[in-house]
């Protein structure tokens, strides 16, 4: 479906349905809004106008007249002409059947809706896997990207590994995660997506199989179905993925590697046990199957530190480590790294370049200031203080409004809540209501696809307020559904 952003005015001169019929015939006469292009529905558009169903019904009618959109009982209203085909004794070209066409798959309709939901800054964020604008540090940010003439500051391309400088620093940070890496061993890349995204079309055959937990953040992105790869799941418990079936499986399905989040994972917030690394290791080392680590949320511990990434005790080069500041410092910055062999970094960096030519530099410029520094460490006090408040603020909300209702277990750290919805309504119906009442959510079938029992709630984007209010009204709206 088209954005839109535009409203008519409501006290101008020209009648309001000639306004909407004006502005949709100049999107279709630019070639914005090809042929074959799915005009929303006459509902959707007055709410997106705020008019009268009855203004968009009169300003439709002037478009099919001038022979530009037709409407088709079940297939809805599109685009059929143009002034240009009018003209023209060869047709343009069908968008629409490219778009259809292309490699990467679409996003399933649910994200789409999501991510279009989440521009709108009315809306309650109950799900959102991000810090909140308003605890990210751009006092701090500020000073930084306040560059003197005696500091070195490249607006050039960076080497194919990215900063040499920035590589120094995350080998060093990493040694307090107990792993080993030298500058030659890491990749910058932009954010943990890209490193997924790079293993993807660079280490991996088309028809392969990638093993993970689930439910599983690789589900809400198709960068690896996108790729021809295959997702295939593997229960998690208390102490995380269950290795008792991973050798079976590799052997059935000829398995290329495992995907994993040890620490506080996306979406359940389960933290991995020590013990349970230590099996993973060996089974995954005893089997051949690389291990993908992803990271990302490992500094945000809340209550105790995790045990050491699995990378840490890794003698074999078996294990690819993705880390990231997208979590911590701002996913603006778009920065990231990955930590394995050099030859498969070497790899790696090669299709990097062959991509985007490298990683901003003024963005691996401020993340080296920060890790270098104790400016992060500071700041990561300052925000595990936030986050734990918020998660208890919410916990207690949850036992005051849910009690009856549903069932959670108390994250370790991240942002998490995977709630699990006792009443029996299906959690993509909350979602439509919820959305109604301009709350968002992310349902769990965004993570498992037949999952209508859970939510994943995040405590880190939405206010306290915003917490409170959009958590009792998302309970009134569960006892209302059961009731109906």
């Amino acid at each position: 479906m088209p954005e839109i952003k535009w409203k008519p005015i409501k006290h101008s001169s020209i009648p309001l349905h000639q306004q909407i019929s004006t502005y949709i015939k100049k999107k279709i006469m630019t070639g914005e809004w090809t042929i074959g292009t799915k005009i929303p529905s006459q509902r959707s558009l007055a709410s997106l106008f705020q008019v009268n169903r009855s203004t968009i019904v009169f300003a439709l009618e002037e478009l099919v007249a001038d022979g530009l959109i037709e409407s088709k009982v079940g297939s809805g209203t599109r685009v059929i002409n143009n002034t240009w085909s009018l003209l023209t004794s060869t047709p343009p070209p069908d968008w629409i059947n490219y778009v259809k066409a292309g490699i990467h798959k679409p996003n399933i309709s649910l994200i789409q809706e999501i991510n279009k939901a989440e521009a709108d800054l009315n809306i309650i964020r109950l799900g959102t896997g991000e810090l909140s604008p308003n605890l990210l540090p751009m006092g701090k940010m500020r000073e930084i990207l306040h560059i003197d003439h005696e500091q070195l500051l490249s607006l050039g391309y960076m080497e194919s590994r990215g900063s040499l400088s920035l590589r120094k620093t995350i080998s060093t940070h990493l040694k307090s995660k107990g792993i080993e890496a030298s500058p030659e061993s890491i990749l910058i890349v932009s954010g943990g997506l890209q490193a997924l995204q790079l293993i993807s079309i660079g280490l991996l055959k088309r028809g392969s199989t990638i093993l993970h937990e689930t439910p599983s953040y690789l589900n809400s992105v198709h960068v690896f179905q996108s790729a021809g790869m295959n997702l295939l799941g593997i229960s998690l418990d208390g102490d995380g993925i269950n290795c008792d079936s991973i050798g079976r499986m590799k052997r059935q399905h000829n398995a290329a590697l495992l995907y994993t989040i040890p620490n506080f994972h996306n979406p359940t917030g389960i933290l991995m046990s020590k013990s349970r690394r230590v099996e993973l290791l060996k089974v995954c080392q005893k089997e051949s199957i690389p291990i993908i680590e992803d990271d990302v949320y490992g500094d945000l511990w809340l209550d105790n530190p995790p045990p050491n990434p699995l990378k840490a005790s890794d003698t074999q080069g078996n294990v690819l480590y993705i880390g990231s500041v997208s979590k911590t410092l701002s996913p603006g910055l778009r920065i990231g790294w990955v930590v394995g062999p050099e030859p498969v970094i070497e790899r790696l960096a090669d299709i990097k370049m062959q991509t985007d030519y490298g990683s901003s530099s003024i963005s691996q410029y401020a993340v080296d200031k920060w890790l270098s520094s104790d400016m992060y460490k500071d700041f990561l006090k300052v925000i595990k203080v936030e986050l734990r408040f918020r998660r208890d603020f919410t916990i207690q909300v949850l036992k005051k409004y849910f009690n009856e209702i549903a069932t959670w277990i108390e994250p370790k750290g991240g942002f998490y809540i995977w709630l699990k919805i006792q009443s029996g309504v299906s959690t993509g119906k909350l979602f439509d209501l919820a959305l109604r009442e301009g709350i968002l959510l992310n349902p769990g079938s965004v993570y498992e696809k037949n999952n209508n029992q859970h939510l994943r709630i995040s405590y880190a984007y939405a206010s306290i307020e915003q917490l409170e209010k959009g958590l009792i009204t998302l309970s009134q709206l569960i006892k209302k559904s059961s009731i109906n």
